[in-house]
């Protein structure tokens, strides 16, 4: 989908004002409350826009320990593991990958042990030969998207030129 200038000033928007009314962002963009909401309606539609809700801290929520967990899979048997990976609430992200592994998961845990039983309880799957774990020490760059929403804002202001 081409994104284009206004659509990455409203990306922006959203990005840095996430509780702010449609009616105010059109105001702040100097677009039709309508165009607006035409929009973001084709953005959602078309995927760019995947959600609304709020971004919350498993650290916070007394899970302070985050993994990475690679999973190897037997051959043939990824479908049924990623199910299964669905089924453990720990784990907060997971995606097929190249490379050392099959599966990549992002797990938190209350601590080492209950980081431990997560990935016990991942070794018991069928289908699964092997993980490996990686704890993260400290976040170093925060989950974003900011800068790569200027990035396509600035090409798209290019090719307009």
């Amino acid at each position: 989908m081409a994104v284009d200038h206004l659509d990455t000033r409203i990306l922006r928007l959203l990005l840095e004002q996430p509780r702010t009314s449609v009616r105010e962002y059109a105001r702040i963009l100097g677009v039709a409350r309508g165009t607006l909401q035409a929009r973001l309606d084709r953005l959602e539609r078309d995927g760019v826009i995947t959600g609304s809700a709020p971004t919350l801290s498993p650290a916070a929520l007394g899970h302070p320990v985050l993994a990475f967990v690679h999973i190897e899979v037997t051959q043939g048997h990824l479908a049924d593991v990623a199910d299964e990976l669905a089924g453990v609430p720990e784990i907060v992200e997971a995606h097929s990958i190249t490379g050392g592994g099959d599966l990549l998961a992002r797990v938190a845990a209350r601590d080492a042990e209950h980081l431990e039983d997560v990935v016990q309880q991942l070794n018991r799957l069928p289908g699964v030969v092997r993980t490996r774990t990686e704890v993260a020490l400290r976040e170093r760059v925060p989950h974003r998207l900011l800068p790569l929403v200027e990035s396509i804002g600035r090409a798209a202001a290019a090719d307009r030129k």
